[in-house]
């Protein structure tokens, strides 16, 4: 049933979208991407992703080019039944698609702990990462606080949806530039389609270097993540 709640909700969404459209530094991409989980051992896991960044909104117009690639494998030790460590390796490929720009290899570490009161699921991680680039090295810290929950019942089954909402602050550092921070926010549905396969879609909002020049972007994203 379609209650007030859904439609404030929607209506408010729909506001803050239209407002960033109007802006002059606004940017929007379509972000799809494709996952694969495998148990390696109890509690050692990997994580293999492929993802594509496109253009749909840019300098004031309709835009689809492709802007970068990136390859990823994150290796996850779990601690307890609620804490993990894991080692990640980025490389983004966008020389190709922006001659003017180059691409980036990006060494990620990352501790996660979680805490399952009832029906919801909170989870906080902390990541510190290497962003090195031909011309220098950016150390970026990120802490992220994130829920999820089934949208039916209180567990999970195949074939119904559940839903994921994450706030996330970040600073970045290098030598010969002032720091950088950043502000991000999600929410995604997603639908477990089997017990090895769920999709996920949703949107998320990323108000970059917000103490300096800033810039305001929008992220639709969609995924396939495949658990072998």
């Amino acid at each position: 049933m379609f209650s007030i709640k859904k439609f404030l909700f929607l209506s408010g969404l729909l506001f803050v979208i239209s407002s960033l459209w109007s802006q002059d530094d606004f940017v929007s991409y379509w972000q799809p991407g494709i996952a694969v989980n495998y148990k390696v051992a109890p509690g050692y896991e990997h994580n293999f992703s492929l993802t594509k960044r496109s253009f749909t909104y840019n300098d004031s117009n309709l835009q689809f080019d492709v802007r970068q690639l990136d390859l990823v494998h994150f290796s996850k030790w779990r601690l307890l039944d609620n804490q993990s460590v894991g080692l990640g390796i980025q490389y983004r490929f966008r020389k190709v698609f922006e001659p003017d720009s180059g691409n980036e290899l990006r060494l990620t570490q990352q501790y996660n702990i979680t805490f399952r009161p009832r029906t919801m699921r909170f989870g906080h991680r902390i990541r510190s990462e290497q962003r090195i680039f031909r011309e220098q090295t950016i150390h970026r810290f990120r802490y992220r606080l994130a829920l999820d929950r089934p949208l039916v019942g209180e567990k999970l089954d195949v074939g119904e949806p559940y839903i994921i909402g994450a706030l996330e602050s970040l600073i970045s550092v290098g030598a010969g530039q002032r720091p950088e921070f950043d502000q991000r926010v999600g929410l995604n549905i997603g639908w477990l389609v089997s017990q090895k396969s769920k999709i996920q879609a949703g949107l998320e909002y990323r108000r970059e270097d917000f103490t300096n020049t800033g810039a305001d972007l929008l992220f639709l994203n969609t995924s396939l993540v495949l658990s072998l």
